[in-house]
């Protein structure tokens, strides 16, 4: 492969992509599409393949083997660990999944005893902003990692953010999860309440537009509440995943410094106690999912959450 350099580094690199779920697929086709080499590995062989313009490897060694650089995107802290364990050498490490900071933690102490160059990098977005190349990257590491990083976040997102030494890029995750799932509870409180009150919750969204109470996001998932149209955009059992490890991180954070919290674990109105309601390859509301739960329905107001048993 011929390869432009700028600064020093190319420009179209080898990148193996460790995990081809719904955010590594994407992920691995849109480095492909920005004219990387990119092979790709997963436990399940066939969501490999399924993967346009990349090589599929036997093994995550196969998979980085001469490359340039190696992401993971994988469901957990144990399977990422799992999975770089098994490889002999790392070039530049993009850790993209979300794994909480004592996962992390652990990663970046792997990466040291390895000799690799460690990037922290979740992402923001679902399947669709991933298919878009549309992510939100936070990136943290080494100073000298960004421009090598920088091809490959250029492909995958629309914004990078760099936060510092890695590890921060998680911290900022557990501070956007906590945000999101609050926003939306709060979200589907107002419009189930406006439609109590004898409105069209259409009339909500018409009503902050434009104005300093206006967000983009309460248009995007308030009308599909509006329209109880769930389409499946990320697995349920990685939201309930996401949402625990933002509440377990704070949890400890805020016990560390003195302070109280409420948090509780599966218990509060949480998508993290939600999702494990609904029913596999099921799209329903949190009304559906506390019927099916037994709780009074009076007290309480639809909201989005889309499983996917494929994913």
């Amino acid at each position: 492969m011929c390869r432009v350099y700028v600064a020093g580094y190319p420009l179209s690199v080898k990148i193996a992509v460790l995990g081809t779920g719904t955010m590594g697929a994407p992920i691995a086709e849109n480095l492909a599409r920005a004219g990387h080499d990119v092979v790709v590995w997963n436990r399940t062989r066939e969501k490999a393949e399924r993967v346009k313009g990349a090589t599929v490897a036997d093994s995550p060694a196969d998979a980085a083997r001469d490359a340039d650089v190696v992401v993971t995107m994988l469901t957990d802290g144990g399977a990422v660990e799992e999975t770089i364990g098994s490889i002999d050498s790392l070039p530049l490490w993009i850790q993209m999944s979300t794994v909480g900071i004592d996962a992390t933690e652990k990663l970046i102490q792997m990466a040291a005893q390895r000799g690799a160059t460690f990037v922290d990098a979740p992402v923001s977005g679902t399947k669709e902003p991933a298919e878009k190349g549309e992510l939100l990257v936070l990136a943290s590491g080494p100073d000298e990692a960004r421009a090598r990083c920088k091809p490959v976040f250029d492909a995958i997102g629309s914004r990078t953010v760099w936060l510092g030494e890695a590890g921060a890029g998680t911290r900022m995750k557990l501070v956007l999860n906590t945000w999101l799932v609050g926003l939306l509870e709060t979200l589907a409180e107002t419009i189930a309440l406006t439609r109590a009150l004898g409105f069209d919750p259409q009339q909500f969204l018409d009503t902050i537009k434009g104005g300093a109470l206006d967000f983009p996001y309460a248009h995007l998932k308030g009308k599909a509440m509006i329209d109880e149209e769930f389409p499946p955009s990320f697995a349920a059992r990685l939201a309930r995943k996401d949402a625990n490890l933002s509440a377990t991180d704070t949890r400890a954070i805020v016990a560390s410094s003195g302070a109280s919290t409420t948090f509780t674990k599966s218990n509060s109105p949480s998508v993290a106690h939600w999702c494990s309601t609904l029913h596999p390859s099921s799209s329903t509301s949190w009304l559906t999912a506390r019927r099916r739960s037994g709780f009074d329905l009076s007290v309480w107001t639809p909201c989005t959450v889309s499983v996917d048993s494929r994913m």
